[in-house]
């Protein structure tokens, strides 16, 4: 009979020498990022306007204190959370606030106030809101307890556009609610309400939509009344397409749970009848409205003399740019219509060229490689669907507008994460990833150091050991 040595220690012990909370490389990694923007906007005043005015280094000192100052909150509410998501995001938030600035040296001169200052505006709230979610929320867990709570909250967020008087039009959408000067897009908010919903439904009733129903060619189809779920996530993208003009939204929210429930059920059956309904949604919206005949007609031929240029100036600009670009602050990204919003992706195509694009794009896929990566460690289901939800939401924007403008599928009206203008975009992006610094935080975390559940409401007694 083995004895056993009374000096070894324990195996949580041993997991808990071995498990680095990584909060050494985060800083590391931050003093990169801010570095990066810093050379970045010393770059495009002395290419553009050939001097260095002194709010530069307010600027860069601004946004780096909030960055460092999120970075302590990590330290001191989660040391163990995943090191590269904060310099990540720090880093294209930060390349994003340059662009706007590059915009604006041209903007500004001819008497438009300048985004960019605004923008970082936004960004100290968005860090400061972020480092809140991680300051009260201890655990990701307790989101479940919220889970029709979440659902009423996101269908209420998205329908709040269309109340007559709050509700406000711009360019052909209703996305916003403006009182007074201010002005907000409640569809970005509802976007994490709507992956909560859908994170705590999902790991409740995947049994039912995982294991029962018949083969049909191959593919195993569910029941028709666990359909329901799928129909009211189709009808709900129709309903945002109809209401609101938003080709975009409708598309996220759709494509959002389509692919949370796959990887619920692991059931292929579940994305073929996902993508026929989409496109046949698609069908029927071409048929019907007018305006997005109007967006099929310009993504077909973006070069008609009779139709917006829009598309067409933001492929002349990435032309511009060619291989290496133009170089920061040596462009013309400016003559592109909404090139510091919809278009701020042209607008890096044509200064920092096809390799700076690509960069950039890399950087996004580490952003949601880390979100994935943080799915597969988190030990419970509604941890790991929440995460594959959120880094989905970052992967299928980043997709959509990036398709829109190099014509992959029609133009959309989705924003670019971190990067485009716009305070409710940047607020919404924050908040994911501080969720997902917070499911990191979670899996990561020595067995000796982790928290009881505190919902004590699993639906799977065995699901912390099968996940």
């Amino acid at each position: 009979m083995p004895v056993s040595n009374p000096t070894s220690p324990a195996p949580s012990t041993i997991l808990s020498l071995t498990v680095r909370s990584g909060r050494t490389i985060e800083m590391l990694l931050l003093v990169l990022a801010v570095g990066i923007v810093a050379v970045a906007y010393v770059n495009v005043n002395l290419a553009a306007v050939g001097e260095l005015p002194p709010a530069v280094w307010g600027h860069v000192g601004t946004f780096a204190a909030f960055a460092f100052g999120l970075h302590a909150v990590l330290r001191w509410r989660a040391r163990y959370a995943d090191p590269l998501l904060l310099p990540l995001a720090t880093v294209l938030n930060g390349l994003g606030l340059v662009m706007l600035h590059r915009i604006d040296l041209v903007e500004v001169a001819g008497g438009t106030s300048g985004v960019a200052v605004r923008q970082l505006v936004w960004t100290g709230l968005a860090m400061v809101i972020a480092a809140v979610v991680l300051i009260l929320l201890k655990d990701h867990r307790v989101l479940r307890r919220y889970t029709y709570i979440a659902m009423a909250v996101g269908f209420l967020l998205l329908l709040m556009p269309m109340l007559p008087v709050i509700g406000h039009e711009e360019n052909g959408s209703r996305l916003w609610i403006r009182v007074g000067p201010f002005s907000f897009q409640p569809g970005e908010l509802a976007k994490i309400a709507v992956a909560v919903f859908f994170a705590g439904y999902l790991i409740s009733t995947r049994d039912a939509l995982s294991l029962v129903g018949r083969k049909v060619l191959g593919l195993q189809l569910p029941r028709a009344r666990d359909m329901g779920p799928l129909l009211v996530a189709w009808m709900l993208s129709v309903l945002i397409l109809v209401m609101q003009r938003d080709l975009g939204s409708s598309l996220l929210f759709f494509g959002l749970f389509v692919a949370m429930l796959y990887v619920a059920t692991e059931r292929t059956s579940w994305i073929a009848i996902g993508m026929t309904l989409f496109l046949g949604g698609c069908l029927l919206a071409w048929r019907l409205f007018d305006h997005v005949q109007r967006r099929v007609t310009l993504w077909l031929d973006p070069f008609a003399a009779d139709q917006s240029d829009q598309v067409a100036r933001g492929l002349m600009g990435l032309a511009h740019g060619g291989i290496f670009g133009a170089g920061l602050g040596q462009g013309f990204p400016y003559l592109t219509y909404f090139s510091n919003s919809d278009y701020i992706v042209a607008s890096f195509g044509e200064e920092l060229g096809l390799v700076g694009l690509f960069a950039l794009l890399l950087l996004y896929a580490l952003l949601v490689e880390r979100g994935l990566r943080t799915a597969i460690g988190s030990r419970e289901g509604f941890g790991k669907l929440l995460a594959v939800g959120l880094s989905f939401t970052v992967a299928l924007q980043v997709f959509v507008i990036v398709g829109g403008i190099t014509r992959v599928i029609p133009l959309t009206g989705l924003t670019t994460p971190f990067m485009s203008a716009g305070g409710s975009s940047l607020l919404a992006n924050w908040i994911i990833v501080a969720l997902l610094l917070r499911i990191s935080d979670h899996a990561r975390r020595p067995v000796s150091e982790r928290r009881q559940d505190p919902t004590k409401d699993l639906a799977h007694p065995r699901e912390e050991a099968t996940t």
